[in-house]
C-alpha cells in the first residue's frame, strides 16, 4: 500500500511537472513571437535585391543616424508643444541637422495656429477616503475655475454607456469615464478607445455634468496620466477635462464598487495663448533624371510636453532623416527627388499636415510619386501597406528586399500624409511593432531611453530601401492597375 501511494504521489507530481512545463513554453512562445524581429540581412526565398538595395540596407543595418539624431532632438531641444517656444527652437535644430547631414533646399515652411499652454493640474478624493490623484489636462480643455471644481461623481463604466444615458440629469457633476484599451500590435484598440477623449465633454456637457475625468487612454499600468487633444462641439458649453493614471482610474472605481458617493475637487488652469507661427522643416536630395517628381519620407517634430517625444516623434525624423543621410553617403543618385519633411503641430490637430497640402496642392502635389511617415515608436516593422493605384508589384517588391510580409490593409501613409493622401498622392506604409507603444504615448514614461540602436537602424533599413526604389522604378503610382 504504502509503495503504491508512493508511485501515485510520484505520477501526480510528473503530471503536475509536466503542466508547470507546458505553461513555461507556452508563455516563452508568447515572448518569442512577440519580440521576433525581421531578418532584413537576407532577401525573400525566390527574389535578389539588386546590387544598391543590397548595398543600402547593409549601410543602414551598420549606422547609427536615426538613432543619434532622435537623442539629440531629445537631450538639445526636449518637449515642444506645437507652436511653443521650444518648437520653434525645434525648427531651428531641424534646419541645422538636415543641412548637416547633407540635404539641398533646407527650408521652413511657416503657417500660423492657436497656441494652447498647460497650466497647473492638481485632482484629489474629498469623500469618502481623501487621497490625491495624478491627472493631466486634455490638450485644448478650458480652465476650470481658479478655485477649482468640488463635486460628486458620476461613473460610466464606458463612452458608450455615457452616450447611451438621457441627456440632462447630472447638472452639477464630474463625470468620470473608464474603459480599458486593449493592446494591439497595430494599435488597433486606440481609435476606440481614445473616443471618451475626444468626445467626452461634449456629451458629458449635454448632461448638464460641470466636469470630466477619464481614464488614460493607454495600456499601462504606470501612475502616468496620458494626455492627446480633445475636442468641443460649437454648440455646446464648454466643460474642463482631463485624464486620470490608470492606477487613480482603478481607485475610483474600487470606491464606486462599494456604492459609496465620491466627491472629487480638481483644478485645471490652461489657457489659449492666440496665434503664434509653426512650420514645416523640409530638405532635398535632388533627384538625378526626374527631380520635379518627389519621394517623400516624414514625421513630425512636435510633441506633448509631459516627456521628451522620443517615441512620438524624435524615433521617426531620426528614421527619415536618418535613412537620406545614409542614401546621401552611399554616392549613390536617385533618379527622382527624394524630400524629408519635419512635420510641424501634428498632435494639436495634424496641422502641419494641413498646411503642407494646402500650399503644395495642384501642380506640386501631381508631382509627389509616394508618401509615408513614420509616426509609431521605434521599434521594427513587421508588415508592409499599401495605398497605391497602381505600381503595387513595387511596393510588393520593397517587402520581399526586406524579407516582410505585405499586409492586406489599405493605408493613408500616416498622420500627416492622410491630407495629401486625400488629394490623390499614393502612399505606403511600413507597420512597426506596437504592442507596448501606447504604455509610453503621451506620458512624462516618453523619453529616450526607451530607443534602442538596432531596432532604429531596421526602420533605416526599411525606409533607405523604400526610397530608393520608389526613385528607381518606372511606375505611375497614381495610374489605374
Amino acid at each position: 500500500m504504502r509503495a503504491f501511494v508512493i508511485s501515485l504521489l510520484a505520477s501526480t507530481a510528473l503530471i503536475a511537472c509536466s503542466e508547470v512545463t507546458q505553461v513555461v513554453d507556452d508563455a516563452q512562445a508568447q515572448i518569442e513571437t512577440k519580440t521576433k524581429r525581421p531578418v532584413f540581412e537576407a532577401s525573400a526565398e525566390g527574389y535578389t535585391r539588386s546590387s544598391e538595395v543590397d548595398q543600402l540596407i547593409k549601410a543602414s543595418l551598420k549606422s547609427t543616424y536615426a538613432y543619434d539624431i532622435t537623442e539629440s532632438l531629445t537631450t538639445e531641444i526636449g518637449p515642444r508643444v506645437g507652436g511653443s517656444p521650444e518648437e520653434a527652437k525645434a525648427r531651428q535644430w531641424a534646419v541645422a541637422k538636415f543641412k548637416e547631414i547633407g540635404l539641398e533646399n533646407v527650408r521652413i515652411e511657416p503657417f500660423m495656429m492657436p497656441y494652447w499652454e498647460r497650466g497647473i493640474e492638481t485632482a484629489a478624493i474629498v469623500s469618502p477616503n481623501p487621497q490625491q490623484l495624478f491627472i493631466t489636462s486634455l490638450g485644448g480643455s478650458v480652465a476650470t475655475p481658479p478655485e477649482g471644481i468640488e463635486a460628486e461623481i458620476a461613473y460610466f463604466p464606458t463612452f458608450e454607456d455615457l452616450k447611451n444615458a438621457p441627456e440632462g440629469g447630472l447638472d452639477g457633476k464630474i463625470v468620470f469615464i473608464s474603459g480599458r484599451m486593449k493592446k494591439a500590435p497595430d494599435g488597433a484598440g486606440y481609435g476606440p478607445a481614445n473616443q471618451k477623449r475626444r468626445q467626452g465633454a461634449t456629451e458629458a456637457a449635454k448632461r448638464g455634468a460641470i466636469a470630466v475625468v477619464i481614464r488614460s487612454v493607454g495600456t499601462d499600468s504606470h501612475r502616468f496620466p496620458h494626455t492627446g487633444m480633445m475636442r468641443y462641439a460649437d454648440d455646446i458649453k464648454k466643460i474642463p477635462i482631463a485624464a486620470l493614471s490608470a492606477p487613480d482610474a482603478d481607485q475610483l472605481e474600487r470606491t464606486l464598487g462599494r456604492g459609496e458617493t465620491m466627491t472629487l475637487k480638481m483644478t485645471m488652469t490652461p489657457q489659449w495663448k492666440g496665434q503664434t507661427e509653426s512650420g514645416n522643416v523640409i530638405g532635398d536630395i535632388v533627384g538625378s533624371e526626374k527631380p520635379e517628381e518627389i519621394v517623400l519620407i516624414s514625421g513630425h517634430l512636435d510633441s506633448w510636453d509631459l516627456g521628451t517625444g522620443a517615441i512620438d516623434d524624435g524615433a521617426g525624423i531620426g528614421i527619415s532623416a536618418g535613412a537620406a543621410q545614409v542614401l546621401i553617403e552611399s554616392g549613390l543618385k536617385p533618379k527622382r527627388t527624394i524630400r524629408v519633411v519635419a512635420f510641424g503641430a501634428e498632435e494639436v490637430g495634424l496641422l502641419g499636415g494641413f498646411a503642407y497640402a494646402k500650399k503644395h496642392k495642384g501642380e506640386s502635389l501631381n508631382k509627389h510619386v509616394l508618401a509615408t511617415e513614420s509616426d509609431f515608436g521605434a521599434e521594427p516593422p513587421y508588415e508592409v501597406l499599401s495605398g497605391v493605384r497602381s505600381g503595387k508589384a513595387v511596393i510588393e517588391d520593397m517587402a520581399k528586399a526586406l524579407n516582410l510580409p505585405m499586409s492586406g490593409r489599405a493605408t493613408n501613409g500616416g498622420p500627416d500624409i492622410g491630407p495629401m493622401s486625400r488629394e490623390g498622392v499614393p502612399t505606403m506604409r511600413f507597420q512597426q511593432e506596437g504592442t507596448d507603444y501606447f504604455d509610453l504615448h503621451h506620458t512624462p514614461d516618453d523619453t529616450f531611453d526607451k530607443i534602442d540602436a538596432d531596432d532604429m537602424a531596421k526602420n533605416t533599413a526599411a525606409f533607405t530601401a523604400m526610397i530608393w526604389m520608389a526613385s528607381e522604378a518606372e511606375t505611375d503610382f497614381r495610374g489605374d492597375e
